[in-house]
């Protein structure tokens, strides 16, 4: 009999044998192999649910906002072992979790600590990344190795678009949604603008008539954004804020005091956006999908949006949005908030990437479910909204559409 402590890898093999081993064979290769087949029925699910223990690979960026992520997220299936530096000197840096070692001690870490999981954060990995060790984890331990990329997104819902290089995006099957999908996604908005243009017809009316009440101006905001392909279109929101009688920030969080009460309320509900049923018939828009920038901005996010990578490689990130329509509603709305500068607008990007990358129905129904709980709740919709960048206009100007130029 071989008692599972014999083995460098107990803890796993426990788990799948029970602890022990029957049989007289003296090759501890042949012993950890017959431990680690694959097994069907209760073993197996209570390895699929089980507490993951995870160490971290690296000491980059990715590797502490990976630590940090977890950190401010309790789970029960996940426990944070620690960190393995790249070396001595990374590990004398500050970080926000136990760092155990550096790479060069990483076997030793590993039979030690026993991690379900490792995530490799490493930046640069041609030279650094400790491939024996990892496949001998991998395929004799059954210790589930990730790339750290791939984890933040699963995470956070977003891309770490500071730690792709241009290999990532050139040798990436994704970002290229499917013919069948694209088609699906406008018939279903096209029936959806149909409908809610015929059933709210009343609606559009009544709010048509306060905005026109309560303060001068027309009921409807028009403004040039950047659609599909990047070609510019008109787009329509109701008008929720009176004109702008001084020079100030276009950010809209300069000028919450341009928003009226009816104003207010429509975009606490988000039915400012309901002219948009318009803009997807004319085929500018689908019901879901990243929300159209002005164009005005393109030139400015474009340029920021491809200076963001670590590597020093610029990476045309901005243009990966036009890859499908804009929309009514999107995974940046119903993750996160309205942007007020550039760096809220760099973090949305990186929702509206994981968006493009994993576009399907299915994400689809999953953003229109959080956007009905916005608009029968009126939570999350937030006041500030992202603004055209450009110089102020002067304190005389006339009341018009660039009255509204901090419009979402």
């Amino acid at each position: 009999t071989v008692t599972a402590t014999a083995i460098p890898w107990d803890a796993a093999a426990r788990r799948v044998a029970g602890g022990t081993v029957s049989g007289n064979n003296n090759d501890a290769n042949a012993v950890e192999n017959r431990f680690y087949r694959p097994v069907a029925g209760v073993g197996y699910f209570k390895r699929m649910f089980a507490v993951k223990r995870t160490l971290i690979l690296g000491t980059t960026p990715l590797a502490k906002e990976l630590v940090e992520t977890m950190q401010s997220r309790t789970s029960r299936r996940r426990v944070l072992i620690g960190a393995v530096a790249e070396s001595g000197e990374a590990a004398a840096k500050a970080f926000p979790c136990t760092v155990l070692g550096t790479l060069d001690s990483l076997q030793s870490i590993l039979n030690e600590h026993r991690p379900e999981r490792i995530v490799v954060a490493l930046t640069e990995r041609r030279g650094l990344l400790p491939v024996r060790q990892l496949v001998n984890a991998r395929f004799r331990g059954r210790v589930t190795i990730v790339d750290g990329r791939d984890f933040y997104e699963k995470l956070t819902g977003k891309i770490a678009v500071d730690a792709l290089t241009p290999s990532n995006l050139i040798f990436s099957s994704d970002f290229r949604p499917s013919p069948l999908t694209l088609a699906l996604s406008r018939f279903l908005s096209i029936l959806a603008a149909l409908i809610g243009l015929a059933l709210l017809a009343a609606v559009y009316w009544l709010i048509a008539a306060a905005i026109r009440r309560e303060s001068p101006g027309g009921a409807l905001f028009v403004q040039e954004r950047t659609g599909f392909g990047g070609r510019p279109f008109r787009m329509l929101k109701f008008r929720t804020m009176r004109p702008a009688v001084e020079a100030r920030s276009e950010w809209a969080r300069d000028n919450g005091d341009r928003i009226t009460r009816i104003g207010r309320f429509l975009r606490k509900y988000r039915l400012d956006e309901l002219p948009q049923f318009v803009s997807i018939l004319r085929g500018d828009m689908n019901l879901v999908g990243p929300r159209p920038h002005p164009v005005s901005n393109y030139g400015l996010f474009e340029v920021v949006s491809r200076n963001l990578p670590e590597c020093g490689e610029q990476i045309p990130y901005y243009s990966l949005r036009a890859l499908v329509r804009p929309g009514m509603t999107g995974w940046a709305q119903v993750r996160y908030r309205y942007a007020n500068d550039l760096d809220e607008e760099m973090e949305k990007l990186r929702y509206d990437l994981y968006y493009v990358k994993h576009y399907s129905v299915w994400l689809d129904i999953r953003i229109l479910f959080e956007t009905f709980k916005i608009v029968l709740l009126g939570s999350g919709s937030g006041e500030a909204a992202p603004a055209t960048i450009r110089a102020p206009a002067p304190a005389t100007a006339p009341a018009s559409e660039e009255a509204g130029a901090a419009q979402p």
